[in-house]
């Protein structure tokens, strides 16, 4: 006798689900001879007891009375090829150490209710980590959600607006940037807080609610990674921060072992066409999904509403969506349009950020001509900021491409100052055995010289005053130079070195700059919005001037930046408007905060009539060697 289909219909969800008398079970798996539910709950065996129903489509369902909350549970699928256990490709949590068995989880958490909202797009600041190694104070464990936790103030007081986590999704591998998800809906057990050793930070989470006012949680309310992740997004919220997920619906794998949803009905090997949810062809180790069926479709589409739904987070960025495009024709960009769709339906709020490469502005025009995304990642700035600093370094005064580095502020096809993220620094830019990170760029003979920590000044200044959003990789705020990997146990000293900020004032005062020109984008909405202009480039003095401004208001702003090594004195420059211009930021001041010897403006610069770089006003600037300048109208 097979499972009852008492609460069984059309809609009910995928996976499992409790409800108030036992839990539904649900599994798609076409070509499957029979599909068994086993757990905690019975005998654990494929019995006639629990045999679930076909119930259409190809899916297998039932109802199992008596199902309580994390109970352990697998589906026993009997193919044409083989027979044994298979994970629910839905699974909400995971036994620890992986692989094992699923938990069955109520999805209730705690949240505290403070009317958080996610921010405007064009007032987004992107903060991208690691969760495993941000901050790992517990070596040679992995750092943990609940260890990020720790570090909210930290950022909250920098200024950045919004967390971008790079993936959290179960992966099979001991050390991951998490590029390799198998379980989708099952947070990298990694990164919690064993129970034995929740009480400490059960503590100094609840010492930061007493601090906002708010309920403290229970030690129950920690158990288990899936509410780990969601205190993080809930501590975020309260604080003022947004919470990004990073997801990779383009391939799945690496090693799916022989539980994974890889041939999950379990149909004869040899061939990849029969693995039920990939298409034959390698993609860095994993498979790519097939675009081609509605099941594959849905699964991945359900799981950005999942993580919106349980998980309240604030948007996502979708790696590697010209995989998905390129390697999953004909089918790859209708079911981009459909996710896109379906995202901006449910939560049109939300941010929903492509990688695609090369740079497509279609990626964010929205359906018939494009596929819907809000924003999409480019390289031209970080390429042109990456040549200019390295080039600054050399020993010589050759021109820098100036002329570049403006043309890439705002790339062609956009429309909008914040449907582009960019930055110099990223997880794949700077990882090891890749790029340098900035601070060495600046000066690979000495990161804590004058020359790479005023060329770094000037690389970040570009960054937070450029059109678009700009996104900043952990340690760039306080110029760490050393690349980074996720794999300590091969690479032990890539940590992000947080000691220094006590050790070094170099860093310390790097880190000010980075939070009063975070703070000045806020002082300023002209650095946040549409209007945008370059104004002047020398590629021989190697100066830059470009106009930022509200459409219809003002509120403009100059940014004046150079990487020549000498002060540069009675350097004309054009202004778009007379008068009075108070120079509100002067980067030379960080250098040795308080730096006595400031190259600036006394203050202020006037601009008078006269024709320059095409403007009706100018003025002569005193401008730091290395140094960036803003201005703004009076």
């Amino acid at each position: 006798m097979a499972t009852v289909l008492d609460h069984i219909n059309n809609d009910t969800p995928m996976g499992a689900n409790l409800l108030h008398n036992g839990a539904s079970f649900r599994v798609w798996a076409p070509n499957a001879k029979s599909v068994y539910i086993t757990g905690d709950f019975n005998s654990g065996k494929p019995e006639d007891g629990n045999l679930l129903n076909q119930i259409g489509n190809g899916h297998w369902a039932g109802f199992v009375p008596g199902v309580s909350d994390r109970q352990q549970y697998m589906f026993y699928i009997i193919g044409n090829g083989d027979e044994g256990p298979k994970r629910d490709p839905y699974a909400r949590e995971l036994v620890s150490p992986f692989p094992d068995k699923c938990v069955i989880r109520d999805p209730y958490f705690p949240w505290h209710e403070t009317g958080y909202q996610t921010p405007q797009f064009a007032d987004f600041v992107i903060y991208q980590l690691h969760v495993g190694v941000f901050h790992a104070p517990r070596l040679p464990e992995k750092g943990a959600f609940l260890d990020v936790i720790a570090k909210i103030p930290y950022l909250k007081d920098l200024g950045v607006t919004v967390l971008q986590l790079l993936p959290i999704q179960e992966y099979s591998s001991r050390f991951s940037r998490g590029y390799n998800n198998v379980d989708f809906y099952s947070p990298e057990m990694d990164f919690a807080i064993p129970d034995m050793e929740l009480p400490a930070y059960l503590e100094a989470v609840n010492a930061m609610l007493v601090e906002k006012g708010l309920a403290t949680y229970l030690l129950e309310d920690l158990k288990g990674e899936m509410n780990q992740l969601k205190a993080l997004v809930d501590l975020c919220h309260i604080y003022g921060l947004g919470v990004m997920f990073d997801v990779v619906y383009n391939h799945a794998g690496g090693d799916f072992g022989t539980e994974s949803l890889y041939f999950l009905d379990r149909q004869p090997a040899g061939s990849d066409s029969n693995s039920l949810y990939f298409i034959p062809g390698d993609f860095v180790g994993g498979l790519i999904f097939d675009y081609s069926k509605p099941e594959v479709r849905d699964f991945l589409i359900n799981n950005a509403k999942f993580f919106l739904d349980e998980y309240r987070i604030d948007g996502f960025r979708f790696d590697e969506v010209s995989t998905i495009d390129h390697r999953g024709q004909p089918f790859g960009w209708s079911f981009c349009k459909d996710l896109t769709s379906t995202l901006k339906f449910i939560a049109p709020n939300k941010l929903y950020h492509a990688e695609y490469w090369g740079v497509n502005p279609l990626v964010v025009q929205d359906s018939p001509v494009g596929i819907g995304f809000n924003t999409s990642l480019t390289d031209g700035l970080r390429i042109a900021i990456r040549d200019i600093i390295s080039n600054a370094a050399q020993p010589d005064a050759r021109p820098l491409n100036m002329d570049r580095l403006a043309e890439s502020m705002w790339p062609a096809g956009f429309s909008r100052e914040w449907q582009f993220v960019q930055g110099p620094e990223n997880h794949d830019v700077v990882h090891v055995e890749q790029e340098q990170r900035i601070a060495h760029l600046a000066d690979p003979s000495d990161a804590r010289s004058w020359y790479a920590t005023s060329r770094s000044r000037v690389a970040m200044g570009i960054t937070l005053t450029a059109p678009g959003i700009p996104m900043l990789f952990m340690g760039q705020e306080f110029l760490e130079d050393k690349q980074w990997s996720e794999d300590f146990s091969w690479w032990p000293h890539q940590f992000i070195y947080w000691e220094g900020l006590s050790l070094q004032k170099k860093m310390a005062d790097f880190l000010r700059f980075t939070r009063e020109l975070i703070a000045l984008r806020w002082q300023h909405p002209g650095l946040r919005a549409q209007g945008f202009s370059v104004i002047h480039t020398n590629n021989s003095s190697r100066v830059m001037a470009f106009h930022r401004w509200v459409d219809g208001i003002g509120k403009d702003v100059m940014v004046i930046l150079c990487l020549a090594n000498s002060n540069q004195y009675h350097y004309k420059v054009g202004f778009p408007h007379g008068g009075f211009w108070q120079e509100v930021f002067n980067s030379d001041v960080y250098e040795n905060w308080v730096n006595p010897d400031t190259c600036g403006n006394g203050g202020g610069i006037s601009a008078d009539a006269g024709s320059y770089d095409g403007c009706a006003y100018s003025a002569t600037l005193q401008i730091p060697a290395n140094g960036i300048l803003v201005f703004a109208r009076q």
